[in-house]
C-alpha cells in the first residue's frame, strides 16, 4: 500500500504544474497587456490581468481534458489527472504566448499611428503658422490633434488669444506635402470629437 501511495504522489508532483504556472501566466499576461497592449493603445494591468485570467480560464476548462485525452493515447503509462494537467499546462503557456504574438504585431501599427499622427502634427503647424491669422499663428505651439481616421486623416487646431476660437485644419498624411492640408473652420477639437464619438 505504500508503495502505490509513493508512486502516485511522483506522478501527482510530476504533473502538478498547471496552477503554479497559470498563476505565472497570468502575472505575465498582466505585463504583456499593459506594455503590449493587442487591440488598443493603453491597457492597465488590472484590465490586462483580467482578460489573462479569463483567456486562461476558458482555455483549461474547454481544452485540457480533450488534449489531455489525446496525450494519454500516446503515452499509456500517463495517469490521467496528470496527462490533464500536463495539457493545461501547454494551454496556459499557448495562450501567453498567443497574447505576446498580437500585442507585437499590434504594437508596430500603434508605432505607425503614433509616427503619422506627429506627421500631421508637423503638416499642420507649418501651414498654421505660415497662412493663419496672426492670433492663431503666435499659439502654434497649443496646437491640439484629433485623429479622424488614425494612421491618414487628422483635425488639428490652434487656439486664438480670447474669444474662445480655434483655427483648425484637416491634414491627410497620405497625400503629398503640398495638397495634404487644408483649412477646416473655428469649432475647436473638444467639440468637433463630440459630434464624431
Amino acid at each position: 500500500m505504500d508503495r502505490g501511495w509513493l508512486h502516485r504522489l511522483r506522478w501527482r508532483l510530476r504533473g502538478a504544474w498547471l496552477w503554479p504556472v497559470f498563476v505565472a501566466a497570468v502575472a505575465a499576461d498582466a505585463a504583456l497587456g499593459h506594455f503590449r497592449p493587442p487591440t488598443s493603445d493603453t491597457e492597465s494591468v488590472a484590465a490586462a490581468a483580467i482578460v489573462g485570467l479569463a483567456l486562461n480560464l476558458l482555455a483549461v476548462l474547454l481544452l485540457s481534458r480533450p488534449l489531455g485525452a489525446l496525450l494519454r493515447r500516446m503515452r499509456r503509462e500517463l495517469p490521467g489527472v496528470v496527462a490533464r494537467n500536463y495539457a493545461g499546462t501547454w494551454v496556459v503557456i499557448a495562450v501567453t504566448a498567443g497574447l505576446l504574438a498580437a500585442g507585437l504585431v499590434h504594437h508596430g501599427a500603434v508605432m505607425a499611428d503614433q509616427a503619422a499622427m506627429r506627421d500631421a502634427t508637423v503638416r499642420a503647424q507649418a501651414w498654421i503658422g505660415d497662412r493663419a491669422p496672426p492670433e492663431f499663428r503666435i499659439n502654434v505651439r497649443l496646437s491640439d490633434t484629433f485623429a479622424i481616421q488614425a494612421g491618414s486623416i487628422y483635425r488639428t487646431c490652434v487656439p486664438g488669444r480670447n474669444d474662445g476660437r480655434s483655427y483648425c485644419v484637416i491634414v491627410k498624411t497620405r497625400l503629398p506635402l503640398s495638397r495634404s492640408v487644408r483649412f477646416d473652420g473655428y469649432e475647436p477639437n473638444s467639440v468637433f470629437a463630440q459630434g464624431v464619438s
